[in-house]
Formats: structure tokens, sequence, C-alpha cells
């Protein structure tokens, strides 16, 4: 492991940002999508306990271990549910446009790359007026493979002639978030509210922690 990566003292140059759950809350409209699907393929649904730890992958990674050779027919429905309510019921989290709009004063070249389907992931940031902030909003299907992958990585940054390094952040708020960092070689941050339990990221650790957005804005500001 580069020891660079997981020193996270000089700023940026390029941030790129996963979606769900790290700069917007979509927990909600996600277990309602799943739990749908669950029932119409007689599975049983999930708690949000349960989601929060296991929605991890994008579908076309997830989706055949949980229906098997239905895995597409279960998509559709997912799709279909999540389409008629993701737009209506999309949040942001608290201090996320603020941080973003201070990042893109700043002149840090933001992107996301998200396992979100990268429609639904654009349709969203449209939505919220926020894919001003974005040089690339990358989602599941865009690129030949989905975080972990570092494939995204390289998509997400090819606009802004960035390369790969510890000067890109990768800033989630989930274990994968991290691993692709590490594998695409980008300094790893992580933005949830609670910091790792002892183990619990210990294959791919965070460079740093940040509990919410105005933490993270107000670190790299004042780098």
């Amino acid at each position: 492991m580069d020891q660079d990566i997981l020193k996270a003292d000089a700023r940026p140059r390029a941030i790129l940002f996963d979606w769900d759950n790290t700069l917007v809350d979509s927990w909600p409209i996600i277990l309602d999508a799943l739990n749908i699907t669950f029932v119409a393929f007689d599975l049983p649904p999930w708690t949000m306990d349960e989601a929060r730890v296991r929605v991890r992958k994008s579908m076309r990674d997830s989706f055949p271990e949980l229906f098997g050779e239905k895995w597409r027919d279960a998509g559709e429905l997912f799709y279909e549910h999540y389409a008629a309510i993701h737009v209506e019921r999309l949040r942001p989290l608290p201090g996320a446009e603020a941080m973003l709009q201070t990042f893109t004063d700043a002149d840090i070249h933001l992107g996301v790359v998200s396992n979100k389907n990268g429609g639904f992931l654009r349709l969203e940031a449209s939505h919220l007026g926020w894919d001003r902030f974005f040089g690339a909003l990358v989602g599941a299907l865009d690129a030949e493979q989905d975080k972990p992958d570092p494939k995204p990585v390289t998509l997400a940054l090819g606009p802004s002639g960035i390369k790969s390094g510890p000067a890109v952040w990768f800033v989630g708020d989930a274990d994968i978030d991290l691993e692709c960092a590490h594998n695409a070689g980008l300094t790893p941050i992580l933005l949830r509210q609670h910091a790792p339990a002892p183990g619990e990221m210990s294959a791919h650790p965070p460079a740093r922690h940040f509990p919410d957005c105005d933490a993270l804005c107000k670190f790299i500001i004042n780098l």
C-alpha cells in the first residue's frame, strides 16, 4: 500500500464522490424498490439495517447473487418502481450543495463514481441542479466494469486530464468506495456519521473520516 495515499494532508486537485448516501439520502427509495422486488420473487424483505450493510455493488454484480437466473427480470421490476419514485423522494444530505459550491469556487475538479444506473444518476443530478458541479457523472454500466474496479475512475477523470493518484480523493460512505479508491491509487475518504469500528475497514482503510459534509468542506478549504 502506498503510504502517500494515507496522508491526505494537501488540498486535492480533484475529488470523486460516491452518490447515494454520500451526497443524497436515498436509503428509503432503494429499500422500497428492493422490497417490492423481493416480495414479487418470493424472497423475504430486508430491514433498513440489512440494506445499509448489504447494498454495495451495482445491479449487474449483485442481482445475479440475489435472484439467480431471473436477475434481469428482477432488475426490470426494481427499475420500474425506482423510476416512479426516486426524483420526488430524493433529498440532498445536509451541507452537500454548499460543499460542492465551495469546492467548485476553489477550482477543485469534481466528479461522481456511483454504482447507481448511470441514467438515473444523471437524472437525479439534473433534478437537483447539481450537474453544473461535475465534470463527469459515471454510473453503473457506463464503464466496462463497475466500482470497485478502477475503470469508472478513469472514465470520470477523463474530461479533466487529471491522472489517478493521491492528489485525487475518493469520498464515499461504504467499504466499496474505499476499495475502489485503493484500487485506483486515489486517497480514500470516508464520509458518514460513524467512524469505522475496529477492524471494519482494515483491508481498505480510509485516510481520513469525516462525519458530515461541513466537516469535510472545512478541512479541505483550510489545507
